[in-house]
């Protein structure tokens, strides 16, 4: 159970009740999905009230969209990570994918948050600039580099999605980041 300390008589007070909620969010959606939760259970599951939730984001929708610009944020930070070798920024993908998989269960899934927030849009620019910026390195064409980002966009994403399901083969190993490296390399390396 989160950290917590007491007030009063016997009630309980954490630091930070937004960082507990989110972070039982993302818990929850990495064992069950999305839609498996209610706000009340959520709040029985992080040990606060059960309007908390609700009190901080309104609704699903709400937690959901800070789930979604929380993990875009540090989606960035994993790209980056990267560096300009855009094979890396691929692996890099698909290891955010599988490492940090509550949150990536929400983000590509706009119908389930407010899509038009202004720090969900400001996160996911970040990250696609960084995708961006590596299909530049690829091609100095602007028309060939958007071609080349969404294309390698929809290969990595796919993987991600086929490695999270279960659905590739077990002879490819049991590392997601070296297996998709493995395949990008195929793809992006002369």
């Amino acid at each position: 159970m989160r950290e917590a300390r007491a007030i009063g008589t016997g009630g309980y007070h954490h630091g930070n009740l937004r960082r507990v909620i989110i972070d039982a969010a993302v818990e929850a959606i990495t064992e069950s999905g999305t839609a498996t939760w209610s706000l009340r259970e959520l709040a029985r599951r992080a040990g606060v009230s059960h309007a908390a939730p609700a009190h901080h984001f309104g609704d699903k929708a709400g937690l959901l969209t800070a789930v979604a610009a929380e993990g875009y944020r540090l989606f960035a930070d994993a790209l980056a990570a990267g560096g300009d070798d855009f094979l890396e920024v691929g692996t890099s993908y698909v290891r955010f994918a599988t490492d940090q998989r509550g949150y990536f269960e929400v983000m590509f899934r706009p119908a389930l948050y407010r899509a038009d927030d202004a720090e969900v849009i400001a996160c996911r620019d970040a990250a696609g600039a960084i995708l961006a910026r590596g299909a530049r390195t690829v091609s100095g064409d602007p028309e060939r580099a958007r071609t080349i980002e969404i294309a390698a966009w929809s290969v990595v994403h796919g993987f991600a999605e086929l490695w999270l399901s279960g659905a590739l083969p077990d002879d490819i190993g049991d590392s997601p980041a070296d297996a998709a490296r493995s395949m990008l390399s195929v793809l992006f390396e002369p």
